[in-house]
């Protein structure tokens, strides 16, 4: 289990989260530093694409890849910080567990670039791939926190906009409702790293004045129907717990074949933590296993 005590932990981990009064240059330097720190000391081979004049894609595998697999990757950061840089540890695990080149997007990032930038970024990875040889069948979209959102967005989006599908996707505590107005907020509060005024930020950053029930910003607030398998993990001590269950049984009302997985004990996105948290290698092992089984059909 953890190697410090839970509590010890956790308020490491909540004296990291950054702080609305710092710039954002500061806050995100001292994330980037956090996350590192907890990650896999592996690194990947890399390479830097330009999607977009603005926006780059970066390659990362791993010795024993499959060349023809992609996962297409959003980091976390509550949509604020973070970056492909400070994630490459999670990305080797992720290829390896995977045996899949990982292909992470450095997405505009709020306050500069609030909704609906991250999404639109999104969109343009998935078809800078799509329209570099990269066919839909053989894309596995998967995010963690803010990137899990970015993840279904990007499904809805291609829905609605009638193009071909990515056979899968996997979502790690996404952020469903940027209401985030659930019980588990306040009953999940000493046992996650998160805390209601942290949430109240993102919101308040992200959208920037943008409704949270706007489909394209929360989507368990949309139409679930004609998504493609869904793969969720979610914490049973996450302040946001309840939207992600929720989530997972509207998708299943929808007919989306879903695989939903709670994580007994384990905080918001735990699985970046692999150094400190076995459960955190399990869960990524996991996710890699069903990336497999879906390349493999």
């Amino acid at each position: 289990m953890i190697r410090e005590t839970p509590q010890e932990f956790l308020d490491t981990l909540k004296s990291y989260v950054p702080d609305p009064r710092k710039t954002v240059g500061v806050a995100r330097q001292e994330f980037s530093e956090f996350f590192t720190e907890f990650q896999s000391d592996e690194r990947p081979a890399t390479e830097q694409v330009a999607i977009r004049d603005d926006l780059r894609g970066v390659w990362c595998s791993v010795p024993g890849v499959i060349q023809d697999r992609t996962l297409l990757f959003f980091h976390g950061g509550f949509f604020s910080v973070g970056s492909t840089a400070d994630h490459l540890g999670f990305c080797a695990e992720l290829a390896k567990a995977a045996q899949s080149r990982v292909f992470s997007v450095d997405y505009r990032l709020a306050p500069e670039h609030p909704f609906p930038a991250p999404l639109e970024d999104a969109l343009a990875a998935y078809r800078y791939l799509t329209s570099h040889s990269v066919p839909p069948h053989r894309i596995i979209p998967i995010g963690i926190s803010a990137g899990g959102t970015l993840v279904l967005d990007l499904l809805l989006s291609l829905r609605d906009e009638h193009l071909l599908m990515p056979p899968a996707a996997i979502c790690m505590s996404p952020m469903v409702d940027l209401a985030f107005g659930s019980a588990s907020v306040t009953a999940n509060e000493n046992k996650d790293w998160l805390t209601p005024a942290r949430l109240a930020t993102i919101r308040a950053q992200y959208l920037a004045g943008t409704d949270p029930d706007d489909v394209r910003a929360s989507p368990i607030h949309a139409s679930l129907s004609r998504l493609p398998r869904l793969y969720l993990q979610a914490g049973s001590g996450e302040l946001i717990f309840d939207d992600i269950s929720a989530f997972a049984k509207k998708a299943t009302w929808a007919g989306v074949p879903i695989r939903y997985e709670i994580w007994e004990g384990m905080f918001h996105a735990w699985q970046i933590f692999g150094k400190q948290i076995p459960e955190a290698r399990d869960a990524v092992a996991r996710a890699g296993t069903f990336a497999r089984e879906t390349f493999g059909r």
